[in-house]
């Protein structure tokens, strides 16, 4: 389970990319969500703020949940407060180039990367060429009508 720092990653993606086009929260939250459908893994994202009034754009986002902090909190105590309550923290990758949530990760002996290079290898996976799918034809062979036609067609008929 990867638990992100939502803000901090932009800020990552902004550093790294400066040529690029600004990324939004809601187009950020899309490309995760291809990319834990992509490893089988899942993740929350937490973000400062309340966020839009309008949260429908992060409705349906595959293995991914969003949250928004919330006003008199921020998303860094959010994170803590997640991985202190962690029945399994082994088991998450915290995403943050903050020391502080790093260190409350290592505390727990939870994993943490930082957001460029979380962002890094987000990229490379999702412009990895996938093989084409095989038709199911292949492993199945073919079927009774299909065989015989193939049969007469070679001379091989009845």
């Amino acid at each position: 389970m990867f638990i992100i720092d939502g803000h901090n990653l932009l800020h990552a993606i902004f550093k790294s990319e400066e040529d690029s086009g600004v990324i939004s929260d809601v187009g950020l939250c899309r490309i995760l969500g291809r990319y834990f459908t992509l490893t089988g893994e899942k993740g929350e994202i937490i973000f400062d703020g309340t966020g839009p009034p309008d949260k429908g754009g992060f409705d349906n986002i595959s293995n991914l949940e969003v949250f928004f902090a919330g006003l008199g909190t921020d998303a860094d105590t959010v994170i803590e407060d997640k991985i202190s309550a962690s029945t399994a923290p082994k088991r998450l990758t915290i995403v943050s180039s903050d020391r502080r949530l790093r260190s409350a990760a290592r505390t727990r002996k939870a994993t943490s990367m930082k957001s460029d290079v979380f962002w890094n290898d987000v990229q490379k996976q999702l412009s990895r060429k996938r093989p084409a799918k095989e038709p199911a034809e292949k492993r199945q062979g073919l079927n009774e009508g299909e065989t015989e036609q193939w049969l007469e067609f070679f001379g091989f008929g009845q």
